[in-house]
């Protein structure tokens, strides 16, 4: 019979959020310290690794769109407290995450030298974005295992082990990066490639602590006999079933933000360098909404795995919603800042960028509340195996509504970049409702999908 878990409370939730947000604003900051270390040796070293790290980037989404799979699958597995399901859950996720790594490093292999070629302004930049990139396939493949060893321990709630494996992983990277790159404590001078290598590095300590730690927890789970399915076979091909949908959403997501890029880049200089100035902001204080409703969807999961439905779901999404809604409230504040401290922040503006920032600043304090109220939405709704739905509503609001409108506003119609601007809102408009029927119709709490 399976355990009951006890009644989650906003504590709880918190637990399991702060070391999520905390580790995607850790990501973010290797990419940045890493572009600063390479930022040295010139320009053309910089535009190599950037068009290197173009494809690689992209790599690694992949693998965390299927790791994001696993980890609610595990959070199932860990509320219905059945060993055969968490063993079968890791198992299957890292055979996923190898075989994508796998085929992503092949596909990579065969288009990325023209298109490298083809980009660059040098054939030096070439080389080095091409040396840069080989040695970045490595990085994924050791990644392939430290994501589904991370999703493993944030779907038993232990997100604090992830966080602990960047906090050792973060001062290695930088330490040997910088060794690398320049030649300093006896290395050697690797330029470019010296910034991926010392990523490797870390990477590899990263893998070493949580697979200690995930040996330490499970014992490899070598005395839990048979799967979920009559195989193991079987038991991943359903679980990649379940994980196709979140990747298909990355992917497409991932798609939608070049295209966009793309036409950005055809407006005026002004009002390009004022929406390159705010998505970076956006997107890092969307890390905070972004955890807590993580957070709900893996407890959500584990509540689902532990057959408790009805009101004991509703009492704590209701409170997680509450949470989710001071966050926004919180990064709407933080706008302001940014906005009105532009100046102080990035050094003197042109009057016309400080203007388009001005103007985007209504849009702003209302943008946190429904992206975060969708956010716990798809969480919820992916938690309970509704992932197709989630990704229906992701792929047709970009692809119906905010891609289009954008090549229109900006190709056609020169609309002002504040209602550009505004797309983002209209966007997170346009999902709103489908998401909220969708969570409100209930249907999801009786549709769990499990490996």
């Amino acid at each position: 019979m399976t355990d009951t878990l006890p009644p989650p409370t906003t504590k709880d939730m918190l637990s399991i959020a702060w070391p999520l947000m905390l580790k995607a604003m850790m990501l973010n900051g290797i990419v940045v310290i890493d572009a600063y270390l390479v930022s040295a040796l010139g320009e053309e070293a910089v535009a190599a690794m950037g068009l290197a790290a173009a494809f690689g980037s992209l790599l690694l989404g992949v693998l965390f769109a299927f790791s994001t799979a696993t980890q609610i699958l595990i959070a199932q597995a860990f509320g219905s407290r059945n060993p055969v399901a968490l063993k079968t859950g890791f198992y299957a996720g890292v055979i996923i995450n190898l075989a994508s790594a796998a085929i992503g490093a092949a596909i990579v292999w065969a288009i990325a030298p023209p298109l490298i070629a083809s980009f660059a302004h040098s054939p030096w930049i070439a080389e080095q974005a091409w040396n840069y990139l080989l040695v970045f396939l490595i990085l994924v493949f050791v990644e392939a295992v430290a994501q589904c060893l991370g999703s493993y321990f944030n779907g038993r709630s232990k997100t604090v082990i992830p966080f602990r494996s960047y906090l050792i992983a973060v001062p290695i990277n930088v330490l040997a990066s910088y060794a690398l790159i320049h030649g300093h404590y006896g290395m050697p001078a690797l330029g470019v490639v010296g910034a991926g290598i010392g990523s490797v590095i870390a990477s590899t300590v990263r893998v070493a602590y949580l697979g200690t730690s995930f040996y330490r927890l499970t014992g490899a789970y070598r005395d839990v006999a048979g799967w979920m399915q009559a195989t193991l076979w079987q038991s991943t091909k359903r679980h990649l079933k379940f994980a196709l949908p979140i990747a298909g959403t990355f992917i497409s997501n991932a798609l939608a933000v070049y295209v966009l890029a793309l036409l950005f880049a055809k407006m005026s200089v002004n009002n390009f360098a004022a929406l390159t100035l705010i998505t970076p902001w956006i997107n890092l204080t969307g890390n905070i909404g972004t955890s807590i409703a993580q957070a709900a969807g893996i407890i959500v999961a584990q509540l689902l795995g532990n057959n408790r439905t009805g009101d004991d779901l509703d009492l704590f999404l209701s409170r997680a919603w509450r949470m989710s809604m001071i966050a926004a409230a919180l990064v709407s504040a933080s706008y302001c800042i940014v906005t009105f401290g532009a100046d102080l922040i990035y050094g003197n503006l042109e009057a016309e960028t400080r203007a388009a920032l001005f103007s985007f600043l209504p849009v702003l304090l209302l943008l946190s509340f429904p992206k975060g109220s969708n956010a716990m939405c798809g969480h919820t709704l992916r938690a309970a195996g509704d992932t197709l739905y989630v990704m229906n509503i992701f792929v047709l609001s970009q692809w119906l509504f905010r891609v289009p409108l954008t090549a229109l506003f900006i190709l056609y119609w020169d609309t002002p970049v504040t209602w550009v601007f505004a797309l983002f809102l209209g966007e997170e408009l346009v999902k709103f409702p489908p998401f909220h029927k969708r969570l409100f119709k209930g249907d999801w709490k009786r549709g769990l999908s499990q490996s």
